[in-house]
């Protein structure tokens, strides 16, 4: 992540935090991932305040509790 402002970057580590804390312990590292690169994303396509990136990270949670509350489609019921 080194192509941003220390701003920018520190804004990115906030809302990681702030947006992980809400999940079971922190997140682990798949899910901390996901909305890693969903900020960076965002940060690339100039979204780079603290707002912004927060709706981001939000976003990008929600999408994560989808995931996981999704049936798992690799297992057919047998």
């Amino acid at each position: 992540m080194g192509d941003f402002d220390d701003r920018t970057q520190a804004n990115m580590d906030v809302v990681l935090d702030e947006v992980c804390a809400e999940l079971p312990n922190g997140g682990d590292h798949e899910s901390r991932k996901f909305v890693a690169e969903q900020l960076i994303q965002a940060a690339r396509a100039g979204k780079t305040t603290l707002g912004e990136l927060t709706y981001i990270g939000r976003r990008a949670l929600v999408q994560l509790k989808k995931r996981s509350a999704a049936p798992d489609e690799q297992s057919n019921g047998g």
